[in-house]
């Protein structure tokens, strides 16, 4: 199995979805992505993350709101 047909690591999938979430990822990762990830484990990922961040966002804003009166 060649370097580039390596299953990338659970470290590694957390890295590329921020990186997808934020907009950036090198030409290097994204081919690793395509070439060994699985489509399923990133939508896995990505869901995850957008639960999270939508999450927190909540939290952030109630507790504003709940500062301001």
């Amino acid at each position: 199995m060649e370097e580039k047909d390596k299953k990338p690591s659970f470290g590694q999938v957390v890295l590329s979805t921020l990186a997808a979430a934020i907009g950036v990822q090198s030409d290097k990762n994204r081919e690793r992505d395509f070439k060994g990830g699985s489509i399923k484990t990133y939508i896995a990922a990505g869901v995850i993350f957008t639960a999270l961040f939508v999450i927190a966002l909540i939290l952030v804003v109630k507790t504003v709101l709940s500062n301001m009166g």
